[in-house]
């Protein structure tokens, strides 16, 4: 009998040691770019799928569908960040609980039609890299359009908390 009360304590104790365990966020090896390579969750983490935002207008005067109503890729990638930040907020999340992104891109006009991913990074480290060191695992990838001409950022995100 005694075996079997050894296993029924250490199967009691499983969901204790699982409970224990925090999302681990895996570095790319010998970089500093403000990404994880890769994002670990327990079995207690709360997984939250956020849909894909979009710009606000930042020229109420401008066309609704016109680049000059939404800004450049950073002026949009900090737009939407923000309303992402202001989502999580809402969900009792923060930024640092983001573990993975997709970010869509439309090629800048300005930029001969390329994705203008200078001006996307300097949004985006204003949320991840710096004061906030929980990186997300990422992937950006340039679209031909979305459903607003004046549109050159789409970012969804999911969040996973303890």
């Amino acid at each position: 009998m005694k075996p079997l009360h050894t296993v029924a304590l250490l199967l009691a104790a499983l969901p204790a040691v699982a409970g224990a365990q925090d999302i681990v966020r895996h570095k790319i090896p010998n970089s500093d770019f403000p990404i994880a390579q890769a994002v670990t969750l327990p079995p207690n983490a709360t997984i939250h799928f956020i849909s894909g935002q979009v710009p606000p207008v930042v020229d109420k005067g401008a066309d609704p569908n016109s680049l000059a109503a939404f800004g450049d890729t950073k002026t949009q990638t900090t737009g939407v960040l923000t309303r992402i930040q202001d989502i999580l907020k809402g969900m009792g999340l923060a930024m640092g609980d983001v573990v993975k992104m997709q970010v869509f891109l439309v090629g800048d006009p300005a930029k001969g039609g390329k994705a203008d991913v200078a001006g996307f990074m300097q949004g985006y480290t204003q949320f991840f890299g710096g004061p906030q060191p929980n990186l997300p695992a990422r992937a950006v990838v340039q679209v031909a359009a979305l459903s607003n001409p004046g549109w050159l950022v789409e970012i969804e995100v999911v969040a996973a908390k303890k």
